[in-house]
């Protein structure tokens, strides 16, 4: 799920269906792209990206026209997805994430590296582009899972578990619960640019929550 640059909603369905909604959660369309996505990200303001893990690949879409304008393949199976100067950075096969430019060539490969949440092991880790850890927060985390950063770079999280969104500073060192009540197993948030809400999807993909700090 992300908040497109003029304030619209796209959320994917696990595998299924790709979503345009109204900037207060309305369904606009589904939009025209076959396969069983994954992750969405934007790239600019009338192109987007989504990961197709079954198809090895990133489909590039243009809003505008509503085409795939370029289909990227890649060797492993493409899970999560975000999007920076001109490149795209994409998790693979639960062990790598690579750095890749709009043509779908390697400028970096990181094993498990940058900020991730670790639902498993409780976590959520930051670290620089070399692969070394700078930080690594567990506290009061039950099930971590979707993430997204505010415009000061603190770390909002899904924490699935404990039906809680979490705020962890920038530097790892602090943390503060920022909503509790009411939710119910949230996986997915983000933030509406450069303001202070943003939408929070459960893990059933039933109800989409609207917040604001």
């Amino acid at each position: 799920m992300i908040c497109l640059m003029d304030g619209r909603l796209i959320i994917v369905e696990l595998g299924d269906k790709v979503n345009l909604l109204t900037p207060d959660g309305k369904l606009l369309k589904q939009l025209p792209i076959p396969g069983e996505a994954w992750s969405v990200t934007q790239i600019n303001q009338n192109t987007i990206a989504i990961t197709y893990p079954v198809e090895k690949a990133i489909k590039i879409f243009n809003m505008e026209n509503e085409t795939v304008t370029k289909v990227i393949t890649l060797d492993k199976y493409c899970y999560g997805l975000s999007s920076s100067d001109d490149s795209l950075v994409v998790g693979l096969n639960r062990d790598e994430i690579r750095i890749i430019d709009l043509e779908g060539n390697t400028l970096k490969s990181i094993q498990v590296k940058v900020i991730y949440s670790d639902y498993s092991g409780k976590a959520v880790y930051c670290v620089d582009q070399s692969g070394k850890q700078i930080w690594k927060y567990t506290q009061d985390l039950s099930g971590p899972y979707g993430l997204c950063t505010d415009t000061n770079g603190n770390i909002i999280v899904a924490d699935k578990d404990s039906h809680r969104i979490i705020v962890i500073s920038k530097d790892g060192k602090e943390s503060k619960v920022l909503l509790s009540d009411g939710l119910e197993y949230p996986r997915c948030i983000c933030l509406k640019h450069c303001e202070s809400s943003g939408f929070i999807c459960d893990v059933f993909g039933k109800n989409l929550t609207k917040f604001n700090f």
